[in-house]
Order: C-alpha cells, then sequence, then structure tokens
C-alpha cells in the first residue's frame, strides 16, 4: 500500500510556562492574533490557537511548564522569509522591541536570524534566498544527505 500523502502542516504547538506572559509576546513579535481559546475542566484557559499575518499555518501555545522547560534551547519552527534584507528587517523589529537575538547568520543553505521567546525555545527566521557559500565542511551545518 502506498503512503498517504500530506498537503501540509496545519499548525504548530509550542509549550508555554505562563500563557498569559507568552501570549502578550507573541502578540508583539509575530502578530499572533487568539482565534480558538482552550478552557479545562474549570474553565481556566491554558491554551490558545492564533493566526500569524501572512501564513496559512497557524501557531497553537499550551500552558505546560514541564514541556517548556524541556523545551529550552530547541528550536522547533523555522519561519520562512523571501531574502536576506527580509531578515534584516526582522533584526530590525526585534532591536525595536528590545529582544536579544543572534547576528545575521550565513546558514546552510540562507540567512537566518535566531531569538528566544520568554521561555528560552529558540526561533528561528530564515531566507529562502540562498547565501551560495559552501559550509557543508563545517559542524553543525548542513550538507546533503547521504554524503
Amino acid at each position: 500500500m502506498d503512503q498517504p500523502r500530506l498537503t501540509g502542516i496545519k499548525g504548530v504547538k509550542i509549550p508555554v510556562s505562563d500563557l498569559t506572559a507568552s501570549l502578550a509576546w507573541y502578540r508583539a513579535v509575530l502578530g499572533a492574533e487568539p482565534s480558538l481559546e482552550f478552557p479545562d475542566e474549570d474553565g481556566v484557559v491554558r491554551g490558545v490557537a492564533c493566526t500569524l499575518p501572512g501564513l496559512e499555518e497557524g501557531l497553537a501555545l499550551r500552558e505546560s511548564p514541564e514541556h517548556a522547560a524541556g523545551a529550552r534551547g530547541f528550536n522547533p519552527v523555522i519561519f520562512r522569509v523571501p531574502d536576506r534584507d527580509a531578515v534584516a528587517a526582522w533584526i530590525e523589529h526585534l532591536d525595536r522591541l528590545g529582544i536579544d537575538h543572534s547576528p545575521l547568520v550565513e546558514a546552510s543553505i540562507g540567512y537566518l536570524v535566531a531569538f528566544d521567546d520568554p521561555d528560552g525555545i529558540e526561533l528561528h527566521v530564515y531566507s529562502d534566498e540562498a547565501h551560495g557559500e559552501d559550509v557543508a565542511g563545517r559542524a553543525g551545518y548542513g550538507r546533503a544527505a547521504g554524503g
């Protein structure tokens, strides 16, 4: 039997330790707008599903301090932008908000900036534009599979 076909990614769910604080941060930084709330048995909202400007895929935040702590330093999502200039614009945006971030990085293929959410979960903004540098021999950088 053939493998069933996927048609995309519906969304990304990120664990957070404080839903109110994280939602405020994701709103300010990424323009997240809640579209659904998820209350627990006591009626306390412990999660939200959000839309992000320019994306079909959604972003969900779920209050789960133990999972947020376990995801610290991990980068579960990479946001896509067209080119180096767009990455630079994100750096300016992060600077305006006072958010610490990496410098503009020549990554495996394109350009990126990395920054942490309030729980220390790393987010990347990565360009479709390739930089053309051969970084395959550098530790931590990508290379063609099987090579």
